[in-house]
């Protein structure tokens, strides 16, 4: 009897990796164009930005000593702007809306740095994520990162989540329970 069981297990079990291994072949195939415009582009030139080697005007190597980070690069994220959002004071209210994380939205002027400065632990502690909305400068983005100390930060625009929300100034933290500053 533990034989036989022994046995169909084996059997199992090479059947599933057969299945396995020979999935991606049946499952390849010619793709079919659902619709195409005519004006198609050739993804080459966007990929250009991971090239390992940019090369200068002059033919000499940009930053001979830094690695290219191509598109990770943080000067080709900025200037960040979030049209429509501008430092100020925030009145607190409720909000029932299902988020699974608390965020927060900051620029990087003086404002934003004090409050982020004075709330930073609180925010680490509940697990909130940072959007920084506003900023010039890598002294900006440094500046920023040093306050955040770990805490992770994105840079990106939130002019979307601020008309959603019904904000018009920032620094200011997001919960599924209210907004606040």
């Amino acid at each position: 009897m533990a034989t036989y069981r022994i046995r169909v297990r084996s059997v199992l079990h090479t059947a599933v990796l057969f299945s396995a291994l020979t999935t991606p072949v049946l499952a390849s195939g010619a793709l079919t164009v659902i619709y195409d415009s005519g004006e198609t582009t050739p993804l080459a030139p966007f990929l250009s930005v991971f090239d390992e080697e940019p090369a200068q005007k002059d033919g000499s190597q940009a930053n001979p000593g830094l690695p290219n980070l191509g598109a990770a690069d943080p000067e080709r994220l900025l200037p960040i702007r979030s049209p429509g959002l501008t430092p100020g004071r925030v009145e607190p209210r409720d909000i029932n809306r299902p988020f699974a994380r608390p965020f927060f939205l900051i620029g990087a002027d003086g404002l934003s740095r004090e409050w982020f400065a004075t709330h930073r632990d609180r925010l680490a502690e509940i697990g909130a994520v940072g959007m920084l909305v506003e900023a010039q400068t890598l002294d900006d983005l440094r500046a920023i990162a040093a306050i955040a100390h770990g805490l992770p930060i994105l840079p990106a625009s939130a002019s979307d989540i601020a008309e959603a929300l019904g904000l018009s100034h920032y620094p200011v933290l997001i919960t599924k329970d209210g907004i606040e500053q």
